[in-house]
């Protein structure tokens, strides 16, 4: 009967549903957006922080993640692990950790979107030391469309 109801009030009722409708699934999408950013997040922080060291230093060892990241060596041992697992590094028992060729194209991507998002936040005039703790959670979260419009106002700065 309530339905029934609804209906009868005509195109403004279906609009007003219609709108909750869609505001719920644009949200719903959002959150499965953050939740699947969240999924990488650490898989990127690594391998960038890993092509830092081999490029830093000449080579990436568990104590040297751990210190980084501020952590315990074991933490980083078994995310280590997971990604050699999963194809993004190479290791062999006490010797330096090496980012296979799917390693080094999400480290890459990851570093230029770092970099677009830093200098995108220094063009806004935010000082370096909060750019780049800024930049680190950003570039994890931000669209590809969002990140060509930063990366074209970088360019035109």
């Amino acid at each position: 009967m309530y339905i029934a109801n609804l209906y009868s009030y005509g195109y403004i009722s279906i609009n007003f549903f219609h709108f909750i409708f869609i505001s719920v699934v644009f949200k719903l999408m959002s959150f499965k957006k953050v939740r699947n950013a969240h999924k990488t997040e650490n898989t990127e922080d690594y391998l960038e922080l890993i092509a830092e060291l081999l490029n830093s230093k000449g080579e990436a060892r568990i104590v040297d993640i751990a210190n980084e990241l501020d952590i315990a060596q074991a933490t980083a041992n078994k995310t280590i692990q997971r990604l050699q697992n999963q194809g993004y590094i190479t290791r062999e028992p006490y010797r330096s950790i090496f980012l296979t060729l799917k390693g080094q194209k999400i480290a890459s991507k990851s570093k230029k979107r770092h970099n677009i998002v830093f200098q995108f936040l220094l063009n806004l005039g935010i000082d370096q030391i909060t750019a780049s703790e800024d930049a680190e959670g950003i570039e994890h979260h931000v669209s590809e469309k969002t990140l060509k419009k930063m990366e074209k106002f970088n360019n035109s700065k």
